[in-house]
């Protein structure tokens, strides 16, 4: 998940659970790119024409990962990320010019507040993952300002997860404090805190907004004991769980006595042979009318 808080926003603005000046969410969010990409089976796995597309944006972007994919993977696009945290601007900035990415820019900005590019700037806008910040009531806006500066007829796409699924008990349980955490900071549409509950409104906001010819894609993603994908969702959450405590603790959902006991069983279950566990994806896209 995309949870990053960077330190200068303003206690106003701050719906980030994770602070992006720990070095270890860095590092998380780059393995986290991958683990995704390769899960959904690509860039673009649900095959979207990309023929007259040539500017594409990524919000929320982290360090960049998905934007340098597309970059390489599409020379003739420019691509472009936002991001609300310096520190990972700078690093995508950075990791641009190494790897000789001529097509990839990257922008400081905060997704909750109007975006600073010109009506009509782009082909694409994209998001991954950005459930744990973006407000419930912030949707239909964000969705406006995203159709604002796409051009008539560009795409609109979201692809997001619920996770949580497993056949351990501290896992979930893990996953589920995080879930009532989010609802007791009004930042889920789950009625009662059980999921983070966003999956089933996407289609819905892309419907009321006008968007046309409306699309969806679900991934299935097991990271299970014995899997290719195991390893690294072992070291994605490994982090990921630790670095939740204090979003967790501040909501009161449990104590940090409390989540140091769970944690330790949730890395001891992840590395049992029978561990099961799986995270749902869906991508929705839609086309601005034009």
């Amino acid at each position: 998940m995309s949870t990053s808080q960077d330190q200068s926003g303003s206690q106003a603005d701050n719906t980030y659970v994770i602070n992006s000046a720990d070095a270890a969410e860095m590092a998380r969010l780059m393995r986290q790119d991958q683990l995704v990409t390769q899960g959904m089976g690509g860039l673009f796995p649900e095959g979207i024409d990309l023929t007259d597309v040539h500017r594409m944006l990524d919000i929320a972007c982290g360090p960049g990962g998905w934007v340098l994919e597309t970059a390489f993977a599409h020379s003739d696009i420019d691509v472009v990320g936002v991001d609300i945290s310096e520190r990972m601007i700078a690093y995508a900035t950075a990791q641009a010019k190494v790897q000789g990415l001529e097509n990839a820019s990257f922008r400081v900005m905060n997704a909750l507040k109007p975006l600073d590019f010109a009506d009509g700037s782009f082909d694409l806008v994209n998001t991954r993952l950005i459930v744990a910040f973006m407000l419930p009531q912030k949707w239909p806006w964000f969705i406006q300002e995203c159709l604002r500066i796409l051009r008539p007829g560009g795409i609109l796409r979201f692809t997001d997860l619920e996770w949580g699924l497993s056949n351990k008990a501290a896992f979930e349980k893990t996953c589920g404090l995080f879930n009532q955490a989010l609802r007791k900071a009004g930042q889920s549409f789950s009625p009662n805190g059980l999921h983070m509950g966003l999956l089933p409104m996407l289609r819905r906001f892309l419907q009321d907004a006008g968007c046309h010819n409306i699309g969806r894609l679900a991934h299935v993603i097991e990271f299970s004991y014995g899997t290719e994908a195991h390893d690294g969702f072992y070291h994605d959450l490994a982090v990921a769980f630790k670095l939740l405590q204090p979003f967790i603790t501040k909501w009161q959902v449990a104590t940090q006595a409390e989540l140091d006991v769970l944690y330790q069983q949730v890395l001891l279950e992840m590395q049992l042979e029978d561990f099961c566990a799986v995270w749902i994806l869906l991508t929705v896209w839609g086309y601005k009318p034009g």
